[in-house]
């Protein structure tokens, strides 16, 4: 192949059924039985559950109807982030241009290696049995020339598989897909696609694109016709930093005592302000995020004066907005509340504020921060989480 032609090396490496799969990696009695992680929702099945029908985001109940000898454990999450270090491990050492989508799955690009290393399918092929032999979790890689195609492959390449899509052959891959199947495709667009008898990434591509600006809207239309002529972006993004540090927490249909979701809400706060120290990170904008019983959504957004890092500092903007979404609440039910941080900067050049209305925080933090890294993140927690006992906080890593 001459360097002008184009190559297919990008890699999409993607662990599956993440939580499960260490689930079942640590125990053996869960090994080859159906399993949940989580209780009043699933927030990942085993591919033994997912046979069944069992999805991530579904009720514990719909999850057991579906599969009654499904085996439902809690979630640990240290247990998923030491593992999730250790196979970044293994994709920094493969090539320094990694980009991290989440806790379970990265781009690669190994077009830089083609000189000093084996082709990227067996590059893929490699990393795969370093991932399987060194950490014990099986992960699936799509290969391909964009970042696009690569993880549709991965996805088609699932469980626990290889695929490599040639950049001769990427109409061939693609065009057959079922709409549902291209990353960025949700169910509403592929249902208001479906009502024009568009079933596949085929049945698209054979549009003019002012026929998609027509039923989708000039970006969702223009952006879908890129989808499917395999004209998205080639290069993996490696040079940004994240841009912003959430977590969310499934609570379940309510009703829900309002001194319960606040009381979510500041464990999630100090989740995110913990991890957001240890990156050295400050923010100057905290946003709320709630979905209801409808499966709608709403966000909320503060923004400080000067960025902080003072988890007090956070909760007090936190308690804000939820006060102020609380009619919305009482009306439409809520199931899941979140908080991120956003507007990072580094904590490098942070001129410290006076404080005139109560005590300084920042030793507190300082001090609970210490005692999360030595005896893990579940040693120091607020008083009001102690009895709370519902729902199931889920780590966000987010660009």
């Amino acid at each position: 192949m001459s360097s002008d032609e184009p190559r297919a090396a990008i890699l999409h490496a993607d662990l599956d059924a993440f939580y499960a799969s260490v689930e079942q990696r640590d125990d053996a009695r869960l090994r080859n039985r159906p399993v949940v992680v989580g209780g009043g929702v699933v927030l990942a099945a085993s591919y033994e559950a997912k046979r069944r029908g069992v999805k991530t985001a579904m009720s514990g109940r719909q999850a057991r109807m579906l599969c009654p000898d499904v085996v439902v454990v809690p979630p640990r999450f240290d247990a998923y982030v030491e593992a999730s270090k250790r196979v970044f491990e293994i994709f920094r050492a493969t090539t320094p241009q990694v980009q991290g989508v989440s806790i379970d799955e990265a781009f690669l690009d190994v077009a830089g290696l083609h000189r000093i290393d084996v082709p990227p399918v067996d590059i893929a092929a490699r990393l795969r049995a370093q991932v399987r032999d060194q950490v014990g979790l099986p992960i699936s890689v799509g290969v391909a020339r964009t970042p696009f195609l690569a993880k549709v492959a991965s996805g088609a390449a699932k469980p626990d598989g290889l695929l490599l899509v040639p950049p001769d052959g990427e109409d061939a891959f693609l065009h057959p897909l079922p709409l549902q199947k291209l990353w960025g495709v949700g169910e509403v667009t592929a249902t208001r696609l479906q009502a024009y008898g568009l079933r596949t990434a085929g049945d698209v591509a054979a549009l003019p694109d002012s026929v998609l600006v027509g039923i989708l809207g000039p970006a969702a239309g223009r952006h879908l016709f890129a989808v499917v002529h395999g004209r998205t972006p080639e290069r993996v993004v490696t040079d940004r930093r994240r841009g912003s540090i959430g977590a969310q927490r499934a609570i379940g249909r309510g009703p829900h005592r309002p001194e319960f979701v606040e009381a979510a809400l500041l464990g999630l706060v100090d989740r995110v302000c913990r991890r957001m120290r240890a990156a050295h990170r400050t923010a100057r904008t905290v946003v709320l995020r709630l979905r209801f019983d409808d499966f709608g959504r709403a966000t909320r957004s503060h923004s400080f004066r000067h960025a902080t890092a003072t988890g007090a500092d956070v909760a007090a903007a936190a308690r804000g907005l939820l006060d102020a979404a609380a009619p919305l609440i009482r009306e439409r039910g809520i199931t899941l509340v979140g908080v991120a941080l956003t507007n990072l900067e580094s904590d490098d050049m942070v001129q410290a504020q006076l404080d005139l209305d109560g005590p300084d925080t920042t030793g507190l933090d300082a001090a609970v921060d210490a005692l999360s890294a030595r005896f893990g993140s579940g040693t120091v927690r607020r008083a009001s989480l102690l009895r709370s006992g519902e729902g199931l906080a889920v780590p966000l890593l987010e660009e």
